[in-house]
């Protein structure tokens, strides 16, 4: 997620969150930087995604843009790791995010390779469109105020038969040791990242979706083996993805 003090502010935006995120700005595309975790978590989500879309939308499996005619918003866009390669699936996209200074680097990055991303400093409640045939979250509703509020702002945004996914932390005592005590030390994520205490295990996150109107496709977990980076898994004690569609 994102941002720094002049971030754009409200609805379930959490202004300490988004001063965190913002502040990591310039050094989100820095593979080597703030941001390693994501570059390198990213591919997994992207096959994750790839394999929902094609479940979802079949027809398409052998095409480089199967999202081609689809509208895709993105919240929480940090600075475009994902914004990106779902504009080069051949989706029109929005990208929302709590910090300006995400926000710039996003614009700034995509720019110079004709990515014709809409970047907003906004927050989801207040986004005036609807009907996105796809909605990805990712890694960001440990990071905000009021995530019941947060899931029906995302489901307010859904198109009747649309696909979302979302991606966050579990609450276990193994992503307390795996993400914080390892993670925020020595692995690379900048300290202050997390608050174990507001991850949400799947079945929270599952009933928060379900009072929303949607429910939870398909599941799977996320799992890092410092040989071979991440892996989806059966195994969501560290972190999960969820696809869901209306009910």
């Amino acid at each position: 997620m994102a941002s720094n003090a002049s971030a754009t502010t409200g609805g379930t935006i959490d202004p300490k969150e988004a001063a965190h995120f913002g502040a990591m700005a310039a050094d989100w595309w820095n593979p080597d930087g703030s941001s390693a975790m994501l570059h390198k978590l990213n591919p997994v989500r992207l096959r994750y995604i790839r394999q929902a879309i094609d479940r979802h939308w079949p027809g398409k499996g052998r095409s480089f843009q199967p999202l081609e005619g689809k509208r895709v918003l993105d919240v929480g866009c940090g600075a475009g790791l994902l914004a990106e390669p779902l504009a080069r699936m051949g989706a029109a996209v929005t990208a929302l995010d709590a910090a300006e200074e995400n926000i710039a680097a996003a614009r700034a990055h995509a720019e110079p390779q004709a990515l014709a991303i809409d970047y907003r400093a906004t927050p989801v409640e207040q986004l005036a469109e609807a009907g996105f045939d796809l909605v990805t979250s990712m890694e960001v509703i440990e990071h905000v105020a009021d995530p019941a509020a947060f899931v029906a702002a995302l489901a307010g945004k859904l198109a009747q038969d649309g696909l979302m996914i979302l991606s966050t932390p579990n609450r276990t005592p193994l992503s307390r040791l795996a993400m914080i005590t390892i993670g925020e030390s020595v692995g690379g994520i900048p300290k202050g990242t997390h608050d174990w205490n507001r991850f949400l295990t799947p079945e929270e996150l599952t009933a928060l979706l379900s009072d929303a109107g949607l429910e939870v496709i398909d599941s799977s977990g996320l799992s890092f083996d410092p040989r071979r980076g991440f892996a989806l898994t059966a195994n969501k004690a560290i972190n999960y993805l969820l696809t869901v569609r209306r009910r």
